[in-house]
């Protein structure tokens, strides 16, 4: 794999990451772009112990252009996008609409009050393209771009993680507008956070208590357990397995875990990487067998903090969930999910497996 940088118009930064050696990138960004915004505003959530990103600038961002206007197709001699290149393999760039950024406003937040703090959301945002072609899903890339992009995420992952103010780095794909896509190309994200968000935080304390209570790997310890009772395996093989877990929150859930302790992208070996794409896509064209079309989901990534004193006791793993329970309904987090966060899931986890097992893709 190759890797090249560049620096857009605007000054943010671009990086192709080619499947040949002998790729040439001196294309340059033909495009007068204004400079990119500050970073945002962060406020803390004293009730909850949270931060909650203000980022009012994204109110003016691209929202479902159509295709001969999308922003992350190749550029052409008639049209300059978000990429220079008349072609690309993998590309990874800055968010030109960050809620984090390290480019630091003129004066910092004030508290708006005396319990809840302010402070500049510093960080990184990227885009992830998988692929030039608009038409395309991340299900129909072959293994061998899989793996590209699954060394470009490892790549960011390491690179991001070395910086001072960052303690955690997201990567994720949001498919589908009932998800909120903003962008039908398809691509992925990476949050690079200046705190270990809230849900990586709850996992850790739970890895925490098992291994104080049983001297144990908390979701090495689930995984084995999910392979031994088998109902709820979706995909596997050497090295990764897909089940659904026994207390899916989403009518459709899957979690794609490496056989190994692995802390991040970063860590896994080049087999491990070759054999997640087979694995991987398996599910994914499972899921859009299920109702005869494409399924909405959220692929995240949950990877180690970069410096959480209990690191050591998070596991990789891919978390695929779906908003689809039916064909033609969806799950909307109303009352319970959204003010109390206790889920109520439609689909029985054993029956989500056997379907996903049953779909003929």
């Amino acid at each position: 794999m190759k890797k090249t940088a560049i620096e857009l118009s605007d000054g943010r930064e671009l990086i192709y990451f080619d499947e040949h050696d002998d790729a040439v990138r001196s294309e340059i960004d033909r495009r007068r772009l204004p400079p990119p915004p500050p970073a945002s505003e962060l406020r803390y959530d004293p009730l909850v112990d949270e931060w909650v990103a203000i980022a009012t600038h994204r109110q003016t961002r691209t929202h479902l252009p159509p295709s001969d206007e999308c922003p992350l197709c190749p550029s052409t001699p008639e049209r300059s996008t978000e990429i220079p290149a008349y072609d690309y393999d993998v590309v990874v760039f800055e968010n030109r609409f960050p809620a984090l950024s390290h480019r630091l406003p003129a004066t910092p937040p004030e508290a708006p009050t005396p319990l809840s703090d302010a402070r500049v959301g510093v960080g990184r945002c990227e885009v992830v393209c998988f692929t030039p072609d608009h038409q395309a899903s991340f299900a129909s890339l072959p293994p061998s771009r899989v793996r590209t992009v699954l060394s470009a995420l490892a790549d960011r992952t390491a690179e991001l993680s070395a910086m001072p103010d960052i303690e955690q780095v997201f990567c994720f794909e949001n498919r589908g507008e009932e998800i909120g896509v903003t962008l039908r190309h398809p691509h992925g994200q990476i949050y690079a956070y200046p705190f270990v968000p809230p849900r990586t935080r709850t996992m850790l304390a739970a890895a925490r208590r098992h291994a104080e209570r049983t001297g144990g790997l908390l979701l090495a310890d689930v995984l084995a357990a999910e392979r031994e009772a088998g109902v709820r395996v979706v995909a596997g093989n050497e090295h990764w397995t897909a089940y659904v877990p026994a207390a899916a929150r989403w009518p459709f859930e899957v979690h794609v875990v490496p056989h190994r302790h692995v802390l991040d992208l970063a860590g896994l070996t080049d087999e491990e990487s070759a054999a997640f794409g087979p694995v991987y896509l398996d599910v994914l064209r499972r899921c859009d067998a299920l109702f005869d079309g494409p399924l909405p989901y959220i692929a995240a990534w949950h990877q180690a903090p970069a410096r959480h004193p209990d690191r050591e006791l998070a596991y990789l793993h891919l978390q695929l969930t779906s908003v689809r329970r039916a064909a033609g309904k969806l799950k909307y987090l109303a009352g319970s999910e959204s003010a109390m966060g206790v889920f109520i899931n439609d689909v029985r986890p054993e029956e989500a497996a056997r379907m996903l097992r049953e779909a003929q893709t």
